[in-house]
């Protein structure tokens, strides 16, 4: 049962159901209402400004429509309009603040080398085919900040149809591909045998590319298997450790940058844990390698600093962290570059290693597994 009840300031009402009360502001409800003459009917576009909403609206009257919609009454417009009470309570902001710097939101699960029981993985023609199965790997993604994918061709630029199945690639100052493969008098150290410690890619751009892609085609050369490290998990095991090392990683910016080829000075000034104003935790830029002079921690933090730099380093380092896994020909990995660091062991001359990667951006990924999502359920409630 659900019911109403209005304050006699009419700056706010009370929705109440079986999960409890819920107050909305009256300005809230109505930059927020569904009307054709406030939102687009097409693809729910707001039509007006905040300014166009009069700064003294109140609510005039509040019931319970027979249908169950929450109807209310807007002065001095003298508008009413319809709410879904499922909708509001899926929008409902009538709850306490997190207190813990660092929480993160319903559908991310922080994990370890637990995960490697069950690796997120999507077969490519599978993926392909569109519908649940990419659906659920997209989900993966967005959950565990990676997955892999196994039986697609093992063809150069075959990795730009992995992107397709999400997004769009983002071109650099590395092409729109790069080759990972031993290469002599290499521009980056990833082009080289040399094992690499777990990180993001190119925490030197600003914004960071958001997504990377790994695809393997040939593997031969001993040595040289992938790792994978949640950069969240790492990060709220610091908190647990040592708060106050975590509050100085998130408290202060790093530096870096990168100037390896002529005509390029990548430089970015950024946190190695970013957090919402909120608390929330959103990202993790680390790198060894393009870490720059940190000059914006003051002198007599910068011990403590580089001691919770450290640390860090050494929970990222830490195997019980880590899924180690080999590629294939015709096997890649898909990562969120914001969150899930990578890293793989060296591998000797003998044979061949040659991967292909590009970046991407999250936010197609998020956009095509939420569609999807959405999709799902008018589909079921029709």
């Amino acid at each position: 049962m659900l019911s109403v009840t209005l304050d006699p300031s009419g700056t706010f009402l009370t929705l109440e159901s079986t999960a409890g009360p819920q107050r909305f502001h009256a300005i809230w409800l109505r930059d927020n209402a569904q009307d054709a003459e406030t939102r687009a009917p097409g693809n729910g576009q707001r039509l007006i400004a905040l300014r166009d909403i009069p700064a003294d609206t109140r609510i005039a009257a509040a019931e319970i429509a027979p249908d169950g919609a929450l109807q209310v009454r807007f002065m001095p417009e003298d508008k009413t309009v319809r709410f879904d009470p499922a909708w509001l309570a899926a929008h409902a902001y009538d709850h306490a603040a997190p207190t813990a710097r660092g929480w993160l939101p319903d559908g991310i699960q922080a994990w370890d080398a637990g995960l490697m029981a069950a690796v997120p993985c999507g077969d490519f023609a599978q993926l392909q085919q569109g519908g649940a199965p990419l659906r659920d790997w997209l989900g993966q993604i967005v959950r565990f900040g990676f997955a892999k994918v196994v039986n697609a061709p093992v063809e150069p630029g075959a990795l730009f149809r992995i992107v397709d199945l999400f997004g769009f690639v983002r071109e650099t100052n590395y092409g729109r591909h790069f080759e990972v493969r031993t290469e002599v008098n290499p521009t980056n150290l990833a082009f080289t045998g040399l094992g690499l410690q777990a990180h993001t890619d190119n925490p030197y751009r600003d914004p960071v590319p958001t997504i990377q892609v790994l695809y393997c085609l040939e593997s031969s050369a001993a040595g040289g298997e992938n790792m994978v490290v949640d950069g969240f998990a790492a990060a709220l095991r610091l908190r647990e450790e040592n708060p106050e090392e975590f509050d100085l990683l998130a408290d202060h910016c790093a530096r870096f940058e990168y100037a390896g080829e002529a005509g390029v000075c990548l430089t970015s000034r950024r946190p190695m844990i970013e957090l919402a104003p909120d608390g929330e935790l959103t990202g993790i830029r680390f790198n060894n390698r393009s870490c720059a002079a940190i000059t914006e921690v003051p002198f007599d933090k910068m011990e403590a600093y580089y001691a919770a730099y450290r640390r860090l380093g050494e929970i990222i380092d830490d195997t019980a962290m880590e899924l180690t896994f080999r590629l294939e020909p015709g096997e890649a990995f898909v990562v969120d570059n914001t969150r899930v660091l990578h890293a793989r062991k060296g591998y000797s001359g003998e044979g061949t290693r040659w991967l292909q990667g590009c970046y991407a951006d999250k936010d197609g990924l998020r956009s095509a597994h939420d569609a999807m999502c959405r999709e799902g359920v008018l589909e079921a409630a029709e």
